[in-house]
């Protein structure tokens, strides 16, 4: 079965480099943005040399999904990183629509800030967004999303899961073809930032761990309390027991037990 772009994903005028192996969907996808080629995916069977969030290395197994959406855009640096809100809301889509096993009844995907899946608290899928400045003032943007489907890490500090894990039959061919047509989607929602409110909207209300106690790690420090919002620029808003609120940009989230195990 080969990658191919959902019907309206073609009809936008997305186009689609499709690989056995490569080493990075987001390097190559950001390379063709540089140069004009988006709007474009760029998918592969298996990724040797992926990104993660803080530089950290990712290989995507065959069988999982590796793809990334590149394009120029000319809005703010602040507003193009909501688009990992974005790719959220359209993989969560995407997901509801292919895998049998995420019931709403039962166990749906969540989105947890700043750039995961979950099930039941394990890590589902992952989104990294990268861009570069154009001599001309524009973003080359790129928005990678990995997709445990058939296999998960079992080397993280984390739990993760994966749809096969979960007695699930979906195949990444399937859903990617869904993953580019719910993007169409909710990218034409955010409207170069104009439907932010839309966006965060939506987005809270598939946030995983809403109103619960919540550790981020910030590097040089960690932030205590609960997990209050997102505001309008897709920061976590984070209320310590003092009644503090501090609005986080970036950093690791743990929940519940996980966090005071950590910390």
């Amino acid at each position: 079965m080969s990658f191919t772009l959902g019907p309206a994903a073609r009809e936008s005028g997305h186009d689609l480099v499709a690989y056995d192996t490569v080493g990075s969907t987001n390097a190559e996808g950001l390379s063709l943005a540089r140069e004009g080629r988006g709007p474009i995916w760029v998918v592969a069977r298996a990724q040797t040399d992926g990104r993660g969030r803080r530089g950290r290395s990712w290989s995507t197994e065959r069988g999982n999904l590796a793809a990334s959406f590149a394009a120029q855009i000319d809005v703010p640096a602040a507003t193009a990183a909501t688009l990992g809100f974005v790719a959220g809301l359209a993989l969560e889509a995407a997901l509801r629509s292919v895998a049998a096993s995420l019931e709403p009844r039962t166990s749906r995907p969540e989105l947890k800030w700043p750039n995961d899946v979950v099930v039941d608290g394990a890590k589902l899928a992952g989104i990294l967004l990268e861009a570069d400045q154009l001599p001309d003032g524009r973003l080359a943007i790129v928005i990678g999303l990995g997709v445990n489907v058939v296999s998960a890490p079992d080397d993280l500090p984390y739990p993760a899961t994966s749809l096969r894990a979960r007695g699930d039959r979906a195949t990444a061919e399937e859903l990617f073809e869904a993953l580019t047509d719910t993007f169409v989607t909710w990218y034409d929602t955010w409207d170069e930032g104009r439907g932010l409110a839309a966006i965060r909207k939506a987005w809270m209300a598939r946030a995983a761990g809403l109103g619960s106690e919540v550790v981020v790690d910030l590097g040089a420090r960690t932030i205590r309390g609960r997990f209050e919002s997102i505001d309008d620029r897709g920061r976590l808003v984070v209320r310590a027991p003092t009644g503090v609120a501090t609005a986080v940009s970036a950093g690791d989230v743990y929940f519940g037990a996980l966090g005071a195990d950590r910390y």
